[in-house]
């Protein structure tokens, strides 16, 4: 088939290459370059990166649904257009007479929205997926061609859910453009999303990560994971500020305050502790807690603070 790929992040790739082996990619439209990096020099998006090493004819540009982006889509005759992680919205003179489709990390109608992993996290679920969905005007609220569901580990990260979602990618698009009955088809039935059960996922933030250490250690775990590895958490002790990269809930007999560092390593928490796996000093590597306070014993019993300004910290 002859396709058009809509994408900018990394999310899709693995689509993307399966799109690559499979059938012919006319066109690959991605956003235009970014600042990134301390030098902040212009850099390309994870798919036109790719496209440039793999030769295939490339549009960067900030308005896809600019006439002249239009025409020269239109122009292909594509059987299908397929869009992930793009980051603009099509209108419906850019769809009007194509099949288009979209790849979303959630089990829709569930996390509509810019960051559904982290918030399946952040929610506590303890499944997910990806979903295949007509294009809408409404975010997210296509018709459910296709789904692959998933269960997510407790000690699974935003960072690697999303890596994972995006290696399930590809076998539910493929499949969804199997189905086409005709080159040049446009009628695949789909299931209309029930309204009743739609959740939001909003963007984040770095106003986002910040944790209340009198919660219980189970919802700071939802937290943290689902802000690893961005906008990350982070605590300071001893002047050192302290990346809470992943965790583990425990329970607590011990007294303490807290956000109190227990003899073990632990941090205390309103309601049980969080063992501390994978954490990063500012200045340094990640480590585990354990190799953290062989050079920083002195933090045992301190009260973790959080950082009252984060700007200037990357992730």
């Amino acid at each position: 088939m002859r396709i058009v790929y809509l994408g900018s992040g990394a999310f899709g790739l693995p689509t993307l290459k399966a799109l690559l082996d499979r059938h012919d990619i006319a066109l690959v439209v991605s956003q235009p370059d970014r600042p990134a990096g301390r030098g902040r020099h212009p850099t390309p998006t994870p798919v036109a990166a790719f496209v440039d090493v793999h030769g295939m004819p490339l549009l960067k540009t900030e308005d896809v649904n600019r006439p002249e982006c239009i025409e020269r889509i239109h122009a292909l005759k594509p059987d299908a257009m397929v869009v992930i992680a793009f980051g603009q919205k099509l209108l419906p003179a850019l769809l009007a007479g194509q099949f288009a489709i979209n790849l979303h990390g959630s089990l829709l109608p569930r996390h509509r929205g810019a960051a559904p992993i982290n918030w399946a996290l952040l929610s506590g679920d303890r499944t997910t997926g990806v979903s295949v969905i007509t294009l809408a005007q409404r975010m997210d609220a296509g018709a459910i061609l296709a789904t692959a569901e998933t269960a997510i580990d407790p000690k699974e990260t935003a960072g690697e859910l999303h890596d994972r979602l995006a290696e399930m990618g590809p076998a539910p698009i493929l499949k969804v453009l199997d189905l086409l009955p005709g080159r040049g088809s446009r009628a695949i039935d789909g299931d209309v999303q029930d309204e009743t059960l739609a959740t939001r996922a909003p963007k984040l933030s770095r106003a986002d990560a910040i944790i209340d250490l009198t919660q219980p250690a189970k919802a700071l775990r939802q937290r943290i994971h689902g802000l690893s590895p961005w906008p990350g958490v982070a605590i300071e002790l001893g002047g050192i500020r302290l990346r809470l990269l992943r965790v583990e809930e425990t329970p607590r007999t011990e007294s303490a305050l807290p956000g109190q560092v227990l003899p073990d390593g632990r941090l205390a928490c309103g309601a049980g502790a969080l063992r501390l796996l994978e954490v990063r000093p500012s200045s340094g590597r990640s480590m585990t807690m354990d190799e953290f306070l062989r050079g920083h014993r002195a933090v045992v019993g301190m009260v973790a603070e959080l950082p009252t300004e984060r700007s200037g910290e990357r992730a």
